[in-house]
């Protein structure tokens, strides 16, 4: 384990505004190839929460640590939930659009009462609940509940909140089971290792056999073939 430890602190400042449910909020998936993007959301209770040893943001733990975490941040957390939007929805709605779609699934798991008063989202573009919502859901299934809390975008979020950093590694966590089961479906790509990210041994596998329907058939796949209106993709969250 690496790097200096997340805490509380900028969580803790939303309670001069009278917050008492407070969630962290963060993605990942966002930069594969192939596979659904996640979206973790964790609930903490301002009045009563209390440090979590352990925890970082998920690309700074192994996958063992992850796993480990992973019971004792639901024991943490008053609520939590994590959504998906999967390929084939990030190819009809774009990624953006896909990331609110995961995020407001993960919304829909936490129970009324527990809602939070705001949320934290890492990073710093609101695609959680952008102001003026559009139609990014005219292509995707219209969810009955979706979060209209106030959404606090932070730069480094996942590395200096603990309520994000736990989120990163549920939603990490989840999404690395799905992708090792997907390698079962759809074996060859070595998404048991690679989980679906745009690894040199990713790019060839999709070379020799092509595509298949978890992929995100508007990206450039293969090292090779590369439509104009593909972009590249790099490794990422």
């Amino acid at each position: 384990m690496s790097g200096k430890a997340p805490t509380l602190r900028y969580e803790r400042s939303f309670l001069t505004e009278g917050h008492r449910f407070l969630a962290g909020c963060d993605e990942v998936g966002r930069g594969a190839l192939a596979g659904p993007v996640s979206v973790g959301l964790v609930v903490i209770d301002l009045a009563a929460v209390k440090g979590l040893r352990g925890v970082r943001d998920s690309k700074l733990l192994s996958a063992p640590e992850r796993v480990a975490l992973v019971p004792k941040i639901q024991r943490w957390a008053v609520a939590y939930g994590v959504g998906h939007a999967s390929a084939a929805e990030i190819d009809a709605i774009g990624l953006m659009a896909a990331l609110r779609t995961a995020g407001n699934r993960a919304w829909s798991q936490i129970p009324v009462e527990l809602r939070p008063d705001a949320v934290i989202l890492d990073g710093n573009h609101n695609w959680l609940a952008p102001a003026s919502q559009g139609s990014l859901f005219d292509a995707a299934e219209t969810l009955q509940v979706s979060c209209d809390a106030p959404v606090h975008t932070r730069i480094k979020a996942d590395l200096q909140c603990l309520s994000v950093a736990a989120a990163s590694v549920l939603a990490k966590v989840e999404r690395d089971r799905l992708m090792v089961e997907f390698a079962q479906e759809y074996p060859g790509y070595g998404w048991e290792i690679n989980k679906g990210y745009a690894t040199a041994a990713h790019r060839a596998a999709i070379d020799e056999l092509g595509p298949c329907v978890e992929h995100r058939r508007t990206w450039r796949l293969g090292s090779t073939a590369a439509g104009p209106d593909m972009p590249a993709v790099e490794i990422g969250g």
